[in-house]
């Protein structure tokens, strides 16, 4: 039986989640499988991968043969480096403690970059929330702007109102007074 390791569609309609599982090469995609060994989720940026990185190793060492993208994912994770550097100890280029400390080495070299990764992709989102917040103002500010210059022009109008209604008052005041005084003479 030859072994492929593969990814299993999960999620929902344009959500997808894939599970990795070690399969039969004859087993359709979203069927049966031998081991389930980790997750895959690309809706997060970075993509999210949860992986039994042993188990991986294991079945990459016994010969599992992975898709392109099975691939791409255990070579991000580690699992081809850690079999190259497990080569180079059987052949004595190096031993144990030498492979596992450049593997560690990489490991915080990778983890350091996703961590670069997601300061700067909090960076720029904050960067576009303050950008929304200042187009925001001047929006507001432009409309407090409008409502000002109406209220101003409500109130110059009912200034005008005013005046006119007492210039109007003092003329019916004085009209009276000046009938009766010629009146009077």
């Amino acid at each position: 039986m030859a072994a492929k390791i593969r990814l299993q569609r999960r999620g929902h309609k344009a959500y997808a989640f894939y599970s990795i599982v070690i399969a039969d090469t004859r087993a359709p995609r979203d069927g049966k499988f031998i081991e389930k060994i980790g997750t895959y989720n690309p809706n997060t940026n970075p993509a999210t991968v949860d992986l039994n990185f042993e188990r991986a190793l294991y079945w990459v060492n016994v010969g599992a043969q992975p898709t392109d993208t099975a691939r791409n994912i255990l070579s991000r994770e580690g699992v081809y480096l850690m079999k190259h550097l497990q080569g180079g100890v059987k052949k004595g280029a190096f031993d144990e403690a030498a492979a596992q400390a450049k593997f560690d080495a990489w490991k915080q070299a990778k983890e350091s970059s996703l961590k670069a990764i997601v300061v700067k992709d909090e960076q720029a989102k904050r960067e576009l929330g303050k950008a929304k917040l200042e187009a925001e103002k001047k929006v507001n500010e432009a409309i407090a702007e409008k409502v000002a210059a109406k209220k101003a022009e409500a109130a110059a109008q009912a200034a005008e109102a005013a005046a006119a209604a007492a210039q109007e008052e003092a003329a019916q005041e004085e009209a009276p007074a000046q009938e009766e005084t010629p009146a009077e003479a």
